[in-house]
C-alpha cells in the first residue's frame, strides 16, 4: 500500500557512523511507501562531522533536507525542528540508527487507519545496562504518575504522527521530555494513540548518548516544568 505523502524525520547528535546507511535504507524503505516523501535529518549541533555529511546527502538529493542546531539541546530540540519543517501527510521519526524493520513500519502505519498517533515499544529488553533498565523504569513510572497515560516506553526510537497532530504544537523542552510533551498535548486534543510491540534491532555501530546526565537532568527539569506551568495553565 502506498500513502500519500511522507515525512521522515530523524534527529541525531554525533552520528556520522551510520547517517549515511540509514538515509539509504530510508529512501529505499520511503519509495515504496510513498511516491511524495521527503527525508528529514536534524542535526543537534554534532562535534563529530555528521552536520557535514547531511548537508553533502541534502545537495545531492533534493528530497533530503538539513536542519542543523549551532547548539546541542540534548534531543529535544532537534526533534521539534524536524518536526517543525515536516510538509507531507504522515510523519515518521525514528533514530539515527534505523532500529525499525521494514515490516514493522508498514505495521505501523496500518494503524493509522484508527489511530492519529502510533508508537513502538520493544517486546524484548532493549539493554543489558543496569543503569539504562532503571533510570528507563523509573522515568516511565514517573510519567504514568504525573501525566496520567500509560506508554509502555515513551521515549522508544520509533513513532508515527499524522501531520495534523504535531503542526499546532508550540514544543517547549528540549529534552527527550519532549516526547511526553507532544503525547500530553494529543491527547488534551482529543487524538488517539496506539501502541504496539516490535523487536528493535539493536545499534552497531556509533554510541547512544541518550543517557549522559547532562540529558538526564534536562529530562527532569523538562518534566517539572511542564508539569507544573503550561499543563496545568
Amino acid at each position: 500500500m502506498k500513502y500519500p505523502s511522507i515525512s521522515f524525520v530523524i534527529p541525531m547528535y554525533n552520528e556520522s557512523a551510520n547517517i549515511e546507511d540509514t538515509v539509504g535504507k530510508v529512501t529505499k524503505l520511503a519509495g515504496e511507501l510513498a511516491d511524495d516523501y521527503e527525508i528529514i535529518l536534524a542535526d543537534d549541533a554534532s562535534s563529530d562531522g555528521t552536520g557535514d555529511i547531511a548537508d553533502r546527502l541534502s545537495k545531492e538529493d533534493a528530497r533530503i533536507k538539513n536542519v542543523r542546531l549551532e547548539i546541542n539541546t540534548k534531543f529535544g530540540g532537534a526533534l521539534s525542528a524536524g518536526l517543525k519543517s515536516a510538509s507531507k501527510d504522515i510523519i515518521v521519526y525514528t533514530d539515527a540508527d534505523l532500529p525499525v524493520k521494514k515490516e514493522d513500519l508498514k505495521k505501523g502505519l496500518a494503524l493509522l487507519k484508527t489511530a492519529d498517533v502510533v508508537t513502538g515499544y520493544s517486546l524484548v529488553l532493549k539493554d543489558d545496562s543496569f543503569k539504562r533498565i532503571v533510570m528507563s523504569k523509573v522515568y516511565n513510572f514517573l510519567v504514568q504518575i504525573l501525566f496520567g497515560f500509560h506508554i509502555k516506553d515513551i521515549n522508544s526510537g520509533f513513532k508515527i504522527y499524522k501531520s495534523k497532530v504535531t503542526k499546532p504544537l508550540r514544543l517547549i523542552s528540549k529534552s527527550p521530555f519532549v516526547d511526553v510533551e507532544i503525547f500530553a498535548e494529543a491527547l488534551k486534543r482529543g487524538f488517539k494513540i496506539e501502541q504496539f510491540g516490535l523487536i528493535f534491532d539493536l545499534r552497531i555501530k556509533g554510541v547512544s548518548t541518550i543517557s549522559r546526565m547532562s540529558v538526564v537532568a534536562r529530562t527532569f527539569w523538562d518534566m517539572l516544568a511542564y508539569r507544573f506551568s503550561r499543563r496545568s495553565g
